[in-house]
């Protein structure tokens, strides 16, 4: 059974995508603090309130059962800390991918042909006599 176990990790790379989960959860963590600590700072500066993330729009206040206070708020903070996030950690990805995957070859340029009228074989675009059938083009 260990040996079976052993057998799907590696070949259903599994085990890849395992890593590549737990890398990514610490890209994001890096990501979010580069984000908080670094870029939001200067951003907060222009925002009402000191804490960006913590923005909202109270719609409503009221108390439950229980004698908590609720808020029902559009928290566009949040919103926008998480859009902000998400793009960084893509564009990190993208250029990690790009450096690591192997870049695929061009493909050649096509040769330049045309196609014999009489007999319609290839024949290089500088032709003035097709090889085939021996018509000669004009």
């Amino acid at each position: 059974m260990f040996k079976e176990f052993k057998d799907f990790l590696l070949k259903t790379n599994a085990f890849a995508l395992a890593v590549g989960v737990i890398i990514g959860a610490s890209t994001g963590k890096v990501v979010t603090a580069v984000v908080d600590d670094l870029l939001m700072p200067p951003i907060s500066l222009v925002m009402p309130a000191g804490d960006w993330r913590e923005q909202q729009i109270v719609l409503s206040k009221g108390v439950d059962a229980s004698g908590k206070p609720t808020v029902s708020a559009v928290k566009y903070g949040h919103f926008f800390g998480s859009v902000i996030d998400f793009t960084i950690i893509a564009f990190v990805v993208f250029m990690i991918t790009k450096a690591i995957l192997p870049k695929e070859p061009a493909a050649p340029p096509p040769d330049p042909t045309k196609q014999c009228p009489e007999c319609l074989e290839n024949v290089p675009v500088a032709a003035k006599k097709c090889r085939a059938c021996c018509s000669v083009f004009a």
